[in-house]
């Protein structure tokens, strides 16, 4: 065999075999962007602005005056995870209930706690476990209609978890989030002219799964 034509069956198995290589890593590698399938979540949409169709909820997540028996004195706030509703005590029995987003399994809890400070459009930097889930987010994103967090965020003391807003207003009632709560951005903002810091928060014990 001439030189010539060994040198060019050397370069064709050499890149058969970089192209095998090539596609074994390809296969490999996943091919979303957004959290993993095993993960159960519905991927954040930094950007996003909801119209104020999507904001307006069903009959049973949309804000209204109901019957609500508790020891709870008038403007606590109590959040029953299973029933995915936010409650702000009244007095005489009433409570101002909202339709919310909860934790995810794995991700909800239980305790008392107090409102420690409030804000107006926050900007949203997302943890460190957070972005290991979500790589695809940014690391900082200043406040807006577009940011995760929504027009209002109530900040939980002791805690890493907020009452907030949202730019995904078809997830209410639903369990999706890292553990704070999420309300529409109307209903947040309703709920943030309400409470003053301080509030006393009831989280009740979330449902047995």
């Amino acid at each position: 065999m001439k030189k010539s034509m060994r040198v060019v069956i050397a370069l064709l198995i050499g890149f058969g075999g970089a192209a095998y290589a090539l596609i074994s890593a390809f296969a490999q590698t996943p091919l979303w962007s957004g959290p993993r399938p095993e993960q159960n979540m519905v991927a954040d949409q930094p950007g996003y602005e909801p119209s104020s169709d999507e904001e307006t909820l069903p009959p049973q997540y949309q804000t209204q005056s109901v019957f609500f028996r508790t020891t709870e004195a008038p403007g606590t706030i109590v959040v029953n995870t299973s029933e995915r509703f936010l409650y702000l005590v009244q007095t005489n029995n009433r409570a101002i209930r909202y339709g919310i987003g909860v934790g995810r399994a794995g991700f909800q809890w239980a305790g008392l706690k107090r409102i420690e400070r409030k804000g107006e459009w926050p900007d949203w930097t997302p943890p460190p476990e957070m972005i290991e889930r979500q790589p695809y987010l940014p690391r900082f994103m200043a406040g807006g209609p577009g940011n995760p967090m929504g027009a209002r965020a109530l900040y939980i003391g002791g805690t890493v978890y907020r009452i907030h807003g949202t730019n995904q207003p078809w997830t209410i009632g639903s369990a999706v989030s890292s553990g704070c709560f999420r309300l529409t951005n109307p209903d947040v903002t309703d709920l943030y002219d309400r409470v003053p810091v301080g509030t006393r928060v009831v989280v009740l014990q979330p449902p047995q799964l």
